[in-house]
């Protein structure tokens, strides 16, 4: 039995032994040492993130007729990895406290922890596919066990469930189609078959696949106009359920276009095809998507007082940052979109956990009913303003890294109004973070918040252990390039050339361990002359007044709550004008299709509702 055979297996027993399990206070840590299992494991087959040889299977099955297959490579190791550490940070968040007090208010932890394993091993299914059907084998799994992760509050989150099972199914319909296709012209689902025949399609079979995979991967990621299911349907998950789907469930999208675009069709041939009537190719085309979704999906976020929501709406918009690297002909590009998924994962991790951890205390993720908290949950503040240092992409943290690494290579290969559109999603990211963390953690603390303290150490560890990540590889991000260099390798992709401070080349050069060192240094200077200058006095906040009335302790001075009035009133008519239409009628028509889909689902069984489901688009897509 191969490391990877363990590691399946090791996943399945995990998903089997949460299922099961009766003791609902003890079951949390039982999985997160299952988890724990499953990272040392993965450790054991390390030498895949260094470039070592794929490991194989040994697991023989076959769909009628058709076999299956399943495979490690660097890629599928880089991404495993983000998947298994983001499952046992948020396992760890759930065991303890969290859900001594989940289970006091009526929830069931036990499924929570059920289902984050089931999605896990659903992940490694897809991870680890050998061929095309073992992929849709893969990410059939995970649709529907995200399903489960969305639906366990109950209430709103079935709702919303619901909407993205239609945006999953229409989702699959495309893959299916695709898939459908490729049968027919190369009579094997075989990766390799695939990529032997694929060089010799013209330009409409590979226009075809590239918009069915497009459509079918993108609905995961949540790319415009697919992206209506996800800040809903995240928003309400319970906690650490919504660390763990925001921080990679949506990047499945993101390695099934790289398995099966950049890898088997080949990039080139995107920036070949020209769309008629246009100056673009198919890879710009997308890319634009990409800008379009960063964009818009940031700007959305600064409109929310909802903290999960605001933060679900960057996890959209983050992969279009992702989505733009790695379809950058360049090595530094890719490798910069690729880091950007770990990037990702840690500080939205640990900022969902963050947020999780005040509505722990608080009862209350409105940001309009929250502020001050600094003086109650000073860790939790620093684990939320390094999470936002990173998601802002500013030094020293790591999404600095993975960003400059894709404006880089963005004004390189001479595509300068994408560089702007990813500023103008940064500027985005930086002001509604900033009023993430004004509204939540300064500004006056209400009465009702004066007794909160900190959350409890079993809460806190995984937070810390995030934030650790989130600042030692923003520190030497060449620990993360070693992974990103053998993913690119696994697909094809020229290798970026790096150090253990960052990248080198004639073009542009990158060190954080110098930058560190200089902002560090420049830090101290200030805290020196800060603390050894004139102390002010401190004054109480009600000791002022304005507008010429003192101020009363159920007056709530809070600046920031219209903060950005002036801005959205500017930039309201264009994001009504061009997106809110748009928004308004998929709304309408993916509800009534959820309403449909509801009856459906009520009246067959989930699996026979997909079989149904996917056999009448193999016969719309392909008359077989």
């Amino acid at each position: 039995m191969s490391a990877l055979d363990t590691l399946l297996l090791l996943s399945l027993i995990t998903a089997v032994i949460s299922g099961l399990g009766q003791k609902q206070h003890l079951i949390g840590w039982v999985t997160a040492a299952l988890f724990t299992a499953q990272f040392l494991n993965l450790l054991f087959m390390g030498s895949l993130g260094y470039g070592g040889a794929a490991i194989e299977s040994s697991f023989n099955l076959s769909i009628l007729g058709q076999p299956l297959s399943w495979r490690f490579d660097g890629l599928s190791w880089f991404f495993a990895l983000i998947t298994i550490g983001a499952a046992l940070t948020s396992s760890m968040f759930a065991a303890g406290s969290w859900a001594k007090d989940h289970l006091k208010h009526g929830g069931k932890p036990g499924l929570l922890q059920f289902s984050i394993a089931l999605n896990v091993f659903a992940m490694l299914v897809l991870l680890g596919s050998g061929d095309l059907l073992s992929l849709f084998i893969g990410w059939e799994l995970v649709s529907w066990a995200s399903l489960l992760l969305m639906v366990i509050a109950g209430g709103k989150a079935t709702e919303y469930g619901l909407r993205y099972i239609v945006y999953a199914t229409a989702g699959a319909m495309a893959v299916l189609a695709g898939l459908g296709f490729i049968y027919h012209l190369t009579g094997s689902f075989s990766y390799s078959d695939l990529a032997a025949i694929a060089p010799k399609f013209n330009t409409v079979q590979v226009t075809t696949l590239s918009l069915l995979f497009i459509v079918g991967f993108g609905i995961k990621m949540g790319l415009i106009p697919f992206h209506l299911w996800q800040a809903d349907a995240y928003a309400e998950t319970p906690g650490p359920g919504t660390a763990f789907l925001g921080s990679i469930s949506s990047r499945m999208g993101l390695y099934a276009i790289l398995v099966v675009i950049i890898q088997l069709v080949g990039l080139a041939r995107l920036i070949e095809i020209e769309i008629p009537y246009t100056f673009f190719s198919l890879r710009d085309f997308i890319m634009w998507i990409a800008a379009f979704t960063t964009i818009f999906a940031t700007f959305t976020a600064l409109r929310q007082n909802d903290a999960r929501r605001l933060l679900a709406w960057h996890g959209i918009g983050q992969g279009g940052y992702m989505l733009m690297g790695v379809l950058v002909l360049d090595p530094f590009g890719s490798a910069g979109g690729l880091m950007h998924v770990f990037n990702h994962a840690t500080y939205q991790a640990a900022l969902f956990l963050s947020v999780s951890s005040v509505i722990y205390r608080t009862k209350t993720s409105d940001l309009n009913q929250l502020g001050g908290l600094v003086a109650r949950m000073p860790l939790t503040f620093m684990v939320m303003l390094v999470g936002i240092i990173g998601l802002a992409g500013i030094p020293p943290m790591n999404g600095f890294v993975s960003k400059w690494l894709v404006y880089r290579s963005l004004i390189i290969e001479g595509m300068p109004l994408l560089f702007v559109a990813a500023v103008i999603g940064t500027l985005g990211t930086i002001l509604s973070v900033y009023k993430l963390i004004h509204n939540t953690f300064l500004g006056q603390l209400r009465l009702e918040h004066e007794q909160i303290r900190e959350v409890p150490w079993s809460m806190m560890i995984p937070m810390l252990l995030l934030s650790a990540v989130v600042f030692i590889t923003g520190f030497m991000p060449g620990l993360v390039l070693d992974w990103v260099a053998a993913a690119q390798a696994s697909i094809g992709i020229p290798q970026v050339v790096h150090h253990l401070g960052g990248v080198e080349s004639t073009r542009g050069s990158l060190d954080m361990i110098w930058i560190c060192g200089v902002l560090f240094g420049g830090f101290g200077v200030g805290a020196l002359l800060f603390y050894s200058g004139n102390k002010t006095k401190r004054v109480h906040q009600l000791d002022n007044y304005a507008g010429g009335h003192f101020l009363t302790a159920d007056t709530r001075y809070h600046y920031s709550n219209n903060f950005y009035a002036g801005l959205m009133h500017h930039i309201g008519g264009w994001y009504r004008g061009t997106f809110q239409w748009l928004e308004a009628s998929l709304v309408s028509i993916v509800s009534l299709l959820s309403g449909f889909t509801q009856i459906l689902f009520n009246s067959f069984h989930p699996a026979l509702f997909l079989l149904i489901a996917a056999t009448l688009s193999l016969y719309f897509f392909t008359g077989q």
